[in-house]
């Protein structure tokens, strides 16, 4: 099983950080987020990885030629941005199995991998959680205070996917996947999806994502 990681995104809510390095390379605890994701799919015997890069490329390269993680790494490298759905489109003729995994490069995760090989064309869907503090109410009275707590039942995209080969031929060559080829999936009742209930999940957008993943990443990924 190959993975693919989509790292090519230039981070721009995380600036001024990574007008200085890629954003798979931000440390999370002295350790940086494309590790931790190399960690993870490790433990799932996952060692050939696709890492799709456009921005500050050489500095992953770098990084990755340093570091033996014990894992066979090639690098599809993107002169203008393609979107996710034009990024896996460009690593079509690096797949040869009949099916792969798809990792968008900012999550953290401990998401059970072997469940989503079940079938192809497959979403990882967890509960949406707030970003704000949830209030109780009763009588006009505040109750209690919640903080980020999960809604039940309402699902959304954890950003790693289980495609079949043959999607490839029915990406965009520039577009995201997300809004191109997986609704047209969705009408025509070819996408499945997996709920993960209670899992660890991090994108990582902010600072405060940075915070708040340096307090679990080390339970997340042993």
């Amino acid at each position: 099983m190959k993975a693919v990681i989509l790292a090519g995104g230039q981070g721009t809510r995380l600036k001024p950080i990574t007008d200085y390095i890629p954003k798979p390379l931000i440390p999370i605890n002295n350790t940086p987020i494309l590790e931790w994701q190399i960690r993870y799919l490790k433990k799932f015997g996952i060692n050939d990885i696709i890492i799709c890069t456009g921005y500050k490329t050489d500095q992953i390269e770098n990084f990755l030629n340093k570091k033996d993680l014990g894992v066979k790494v090639r690098f599809s490298i993107e002169k203008t941005p393609l979107g996710t759905g034009g990024a896996l489109k460009k690593i079509a003729p690096l797949i040869k199995e009949k099916s792969f995994l798809v990792f968008n490069g900012d999550t953290i995760t401990n998401i059970n991998l072997k469940k989503m090989l079940a079938k192809t064309n497959t979403i990882a869907a967890i509960e949406l959680r707030t970003k704000f503090g949830i209030i109780e109410t009763a009588d006009g009275k505040v109750k209690k205070f919640i903080e980020k707590k999960e809604i039940a039942n309402v699902w959304m995209n954890a950003g790693i996917y289980h495609l079949d080969k043959k999607i490839l031929k029915d990406l965009p060559v520039k577009g995201n996947i997300e809004s191109t080829t997986f609704p047209k999936y969705a009408r025509n009742g070819k996408l499945n999806f997996i709920k993960f209930k209670n899992v660890k999940w991090y994108s990582i957008d902010s600072y405060k994502d940075i915070e708040d993943c340096s307090k679990e990443v080390e339970k997340i990924i042993k």
